[in-house]
Formats: C-alpha cells, structure tokens, sequence
C-alpha cells in the first residue's frame, strides 16, 4: 500500500510502487484532467505539480513520491477556474483543441510562483509543453496576464 498527498488528501493505492504517476492519478484516483500524450516526458500532458514543482507524471514512478504533496489540474483550485492562470486562459481563450491545456495550466502556475513576472525568455525556457494546436502566442500572453 502506498500513501500520496494529493490536492490536500491523504489517499492511499495498492499499487506495484513502478506504477507511473500518471496512471495512479487517472486510473485509481479517477482524476483524469490529468491526461496521457506521450508517455515518454516529452509532451508535457501530464503536468502535475509535486512539491510546487512541475513534473511530469508519466515518468515518476509512484513509489518515488514519498511525501511529496502531488497537485492535480483539479486541486490547482477549489472550483476549477479561480486560479489567476485558469482565469486568464479563460479570457484570452487560449485552448483550441483543450487537451495539452491541463498540462499548459500546471506548467505556467509553477513557473509563476517562481518567477512572479517572467520574461519572454523565461516563459519559453519554462514552458516546454507541447501543444499540437499552435496556441503559443496565446499562452504566452496568458501568463503575461496572469502575472498582473
């Protein structure tokens, strides 16, 4: 048996402790904003946050996790759309297709907890992610917006 925080709960999966992170969330958590792409950590999809980091979930064995406190797109806040980055995607309508948006969300809330107001630079050495729809510039001003 293995004990995760996860969005402030204490949730425990019997699970081989190899099992990727990505799937304890969707499968035995049922939270699936968290979303496969890739699965190789290349994609970016499955952003989540472990200790205010943004980590990508199909490469973390669970068992690595230990205490780490895990944040989902669903625990990044209480109603889904108050986080300040959730709100400027929301206004600047940033999704096309939507699928890379969790990912996209997690990715941009860490960056600006570390760099409350980044740079272009900045936001394209941290945001990684890939979005198949080409909605860059879009995420880039979201984040500018989001910052304030």
């Amino acid at each position: 048996m293995i004990t995760l925080q996860v969005n402030g709960q204490t949730r425990q999966v019997d699970v081989d402790p190899e099992t990727p992170l990505l799937w304890v969330i969707r499968e035995w958590l049922g939270m699936t904003g968290t979303k496969f792409g890739c699965g190789i950590a290349q994609c970016g999809a499955c952003s989540v946050h472990i200790d205010g980091e943004v980590m990508r979930a199909c490469s973390v064995p669970v068992g690595s996790v230990g205490t780490g406190k895990i944040t989902t797109i669903e625990g990044l806040s209480p109603d889904g759309l108050s986080h300040k980055v959730q709100q400027a995607w929301l206004a600047l309508d940033v999704p096309q297709c939507g699928y890379c948006q969790s990912g996209q969300i997690m990715a941009a809330a860490a960056l600006l907890a570390h760099t409350p107001k980044p740079t272009d630079a900045e936001i394209d050495e941290a945001m990684t992610n890939i979005c198949r729809c080409g909605t860059y510039n879009r995420i880039r001003a979201a984040i500018h917006s989001a910052a304030g």
